[in-house]
Order: structure tokens, then sequence, then C-alpha cells
């Protein structure tokens, strides 16, 4: 259950927090304007946070309508604070490489950084974040740790001692939509697939005859570009449902120097030959009993290129995060005609060989939110934070951007009416996050994830066999291990 973000307990600690700010703060106050800090524009009570379009264009709104900022407020912030955005670019690599040169130039704002969940720890490790665990009320962090989905909390904690430096903003978790008329028509019973889903042998035959049947342009529709999308999440989701890895089990997600290396055994490489085969069809390096169901250009299309054709009514089914299914279950579009589950399987996790592989997934997504430590308003932004970790925010997040709350009971106490179709699927979310496969969050996840990537997308494409390109890889990946070893890291 929640807790009533908008009543006694919360205001009261972060008004205390705001008085204390206020009692010992004038001698600060003048420091700041000596530095010169509020000649670049800012008001004293703004801070300074990085988010992508999709997040600032929920921030504010242009009159009373609903807003982020509203619901911080509502949620406790001192009125006088005020979130504004600096708009950074969408793309995770891109947006890592303008992180990183702030943090090490000690830049400030921005006050808070938003940090993909799947390179938050590197900074950490940077020692580039603010202690959290040191800094919250003891209310709000153990309401974190208490109700959080425990596998992006992972993403933003210290992995040598467990403080948290960064607060989940929302997490996302991979879901595979299909028109469940489509296939219905075509012969197929899905009514147990949302929490129970098929195998990738009767999931790609059903495709292809509702395909067939409805006469689309595509059956299957995916990302497979060679970028951080498909290393985190796209072809780790098919891996472990293969019963593959990259590093042995998925104890080994979080630790990097002495882990085996496992991405070039056959669970893993008869993945990439039926990927091959969707793609292909009966062709070289692909794999009997799968039928070609992708478009060849999938190999360039990253999210949106690949949902595009499925909510025009040209595809039958679509691998995307939650936002898709708040886009294509309106009425206005699929309605309830929309299916939603989470990745079929080749081998269930009693069959596979490593612990946590096997069976359906749902790669873990997200983003987390970090003070930077050379911010000249730590106490305005961790009251920023805080005011993110109350349901009050959270639905509120959810319900303008359909971005799911970090504590996913939030989901199924939802109305529909206020936060969209997503809400309709509560138990598909939930039981993606019981089946969610985080990506290997370690300080070498950056450089080993560009590696893993270009060499996935090569053997998608056929410039290299299956057996070639993950032995390549996996010498890559071993010097790359090798070399923290060496190192004594």
């Amino acid at each position: 259950m929640g807790r009533d973000t908008a009543g006694g307990r919360d205001r009261s600690r972060l008004e205390r927090r705001s008085f204390l700010k206020a009692a010992s703060g004038a001698t600060a106050a003048g420091a700041i304007a000596v530095t010169g800090c509020l000649g670049r524009g800012r008001q004293p009570g703004t801070v300074v946070m990085t988010a992508a379009s999709d997040v600032a264009g929920i921030m504010h709104s242009d009159g009373d309508g609903p807003s982020i900022q509203q619901a911080l407020w509502d949620a406790g912030l001192d009125q006088d604070i005020r979130v504004e955005i600096q708009t950074v670019v969408s793309d995770s690599a891109s947006r890592m490489q303008t992180t990183q040169s702030a943090l090490e130039a000690g830049r400030s704002p921005p006050d808070i950084h938003m940090m993909d969940s799947g390179w938050t720890v590197p900074f950490i490790l940077r020692n580039q974040t603010v202690n959290l665990s040191e800094q919250f009320t003891d209310e709000t962090l153990q309401y974190v740790n208490d109700s959080y989905l425990e596998a992006i909390l992972e993403t933003a904690r210290d992995p040598q001692n467990g403080d948290l430096h960064a607060l989940p903003l929302f997490p996302d978790l991979g879901f595979t939509l299909y028109r469940q008329d489509l296939i219905e028509d075509a012969g197929y019973n899905t009514g147990s697939w949302g929490t129970d889903p098929p195998s990738w042998e009767e999931f790609s035959a059903a495709v292809r005859d509702a395909r067939d049947q409805a006469d689309l342009n595509y059956g299957y529709t995916t990302q497979a570009a060679a970028y951080e999308g498909l290393s985190c999440c796209t072809f780790n989701e098919v891996m472990t449902s293969w019963g593959g890895a990259y590093y042995g089990g998925t104890e080994n997600l979080f630790t990097a120097g002495e882990r085996p290396i496992s991405v070039n055994e056959q669970s893993t490489i008869d993945a990439i030959r039926m990927m091959r085969s969707f793609i292909e069809g009966e062709e070289d390096n692909t794999l009997d009993g799968y039928p070609q169901i992708c478009p060849s250009a999938i190999v360039q299309w990253t999210e949106q290129e690949s949902l595009n054709p499925f909510s025009n009514g040209e595809a039958v089914s679509n691998r995307n995060w939650s936002y898709a299914i708040a886009e294509t279950g309106t009425e206005d579009a699929f309605g309830e005609d929309l299916g939603v589950m989470t990745r079929p399987y080749a081998v269930s996790q009693e069959e596979a060989e490593y612990e946590g592989t096997g069976g359906t997934t749902a790669a873990l997504g997200g983003w987390n939110l970090a003070v930077s430590p050379f911010s000249n308003r730590q106490e305005e932004a961790l009251q920023v934070l805080e005011a993110f970790a109350t349901d009050t925010v959270m639905l509120s997040v959810f319900e303008l951007g359909g971005f799911l709350p970090p504590n996913l009971e939030l989901v199924a106490e939802a109305d529909q009416s206020d936060v969209g179709p997503v809400a309709r699927y509560a138990d598909v979310v939930q039981s993606a996050s019981e089946n969610a496969i985080p990506r290997p969050a370690t300080d070498l996840w950056p450089e080993q994830s560009a590696l893993i990537y270009q060499g996935i997308n090569a053997a998608y494409r056929g410039v290299q066999a299956p057996e070639v390109a993950m032995n390549d890889l996996a010498n890559e990946l071993e010097q790359s291990e090798a070399e923290v070893q060496a190192n004594g890291n």
C-alpha cells in the first residue's frame, strides 16, 4: 500500500529541512552571490535538472493544468523551490558523455543529473554523486528501500557498501505488444499470453499467420540497431529467454574482473540464429522452425522506428517500453484489442544452465536522479528528490508521462481513467517486474556495451557468422575483464 504523501508526515519533514536551511543559510547565500552563480540568470530557488524532452514537457504547465512541478509542491516541496529543466538529447550514450563532461569539470548547474540506470554506477564509483543514504530523512530512505522495485534500486546503489546514491525516477520494462484481434482471427488462443507467454516457435507462427491473413506489411518489429538498446535490452531479453548470459548467472551482473565470459556458448548463438531466421528466413546461419516475421530494416531501428509501423496498423507485434502501451492502448488506437505480455521463451527456467535465465524475460530500463556533489544548491536539490519519492509525484509522472512508478504497487491501485491504458495491464507489469533482467551495471558496462552491440548487430546483418562474432566478442570481453584484474580493481 502507498502512504499519504500529501499529508503531515512528509510535509513536516520537508518543511523542517527548509527551516534549518533558512536559519543557517544567510552566510551561504552571500557566498553563492559572490561566486557569481546567481549572475547566470537563475532565481534563488531554482534547481536545475537534466532531462530529455519527454520529461521536460510535463515538468511545467502553461496555466493551472497538472504538472510535475505542481505535484512536487503538493507533496510538500517548499513553494519557493522551482525545478528548471536543462533539456538534453534522448540518446543515452550521448547523455552519458554530457553528464561525464559536466561532472569531470565540476560544473554546476546542473544540480540534479538524470542518469540512465545502466550507467549510474560508474558515476557512483567515481564519487561524482551525493550519498543519499547520508542525506535523506530516515522516513524517506526507509520508504524507498522498502517499496521501490529492487532491480532498479540495485542500479542506484554503491555496489561496494549498498548506500543509495541516486533516486529512481522511473523504471522501465520491456513488453511485447501484439494485435490480439488479428492473432485470434488467425486461429490462436491468446487468453493466457499476458502472464504466461508462448514459446518463440508458437509466437512466430502466430505472427506469420496473422500477418498473412490480414495482408499486413510487417509481422514483428523490434530494435536491433547498433546502439545501447540492443546490448542492454532487446538482445539481453532474447538471449536470456534461450538460457544464455553475458557473464554466467545473474549473480555476476554487478561485479567485474573475476567473472566467467559465457557469451559464445550455444544458447547465445542459437538466440542469434533465431533472430537471423526472423529477419532472413531460410538463409545461412538461421534456425529451423522459425519463420521470417521481421523486416530487414530492424538492424537500423531503435524504439520509435520500430513502433511506428505497429501503431500505424501495419504490423502484428512490436517489442517496446511502457510508453508504447500508453500510446497504442487508447480507445483512439487499438483499445482492448491490444495484447501485452513479456517475452516469449525458448527454454524454461528449469532447463536453463544459469541462475536467472530461461523462461519469459523483460529487460530492465529506466532513469535515476543523482545530486551533483558540485552543486551549491544541494539542500534544495535533496528536497526535490525527497518530494519525488512520494506517491503523489510518482502517480503524477505516471499519469502525465506514462512512466511506470518505481513503486509498482501503484500501478494496480491506479484508476485507468487517470493514468491511461497501462493500468489495464497491471498483472503483466507485475509479471515483468518479477522476470526483469538488468543489464550488467558495472563501471565497465559503457565500454563493454559498445563491444556487445557492435558484435550482435554484425551477426544479425550476416556480416559475421554467429559463432565467429561471439568468439571475437568473448575475447574482447575477456581482455576488458583482465585489465580490471591487472589494475587491482
